[in-house]
């Protein structure tokens, strides 16, 4: 299965859920992410399949003034 992960091309050899991926990338919180442009909440992290062509954004907070 291949999907995208902040731009990048990943190739899955079995189905994961979005907190599989996200956590075997070594993503820290805290993080939003988007799947395909939507919201997922991280109550739904762990139940969101992902399907051929997925694409993975994840997003950081930003500090500054």
């Amino acid at each position: 299965m291949n999907i995208s992960y902040n731009g990048q091309a990943l190739t899955l050899s079995q189905p994961h859920s979005l907190l599989e991926v996200i956590e075997a990338q070594g993503a820290q919180a805290p993080y939003a992410v988007a799947l395909n442009g939507q919201f997922v909440p991280r109550s739904g992290l762990a139940e969101q399949q992902l399907q051929e062509g997925d694409s993975i954004e994840l997003l950081s907070p930003i500090q500054g003034g």
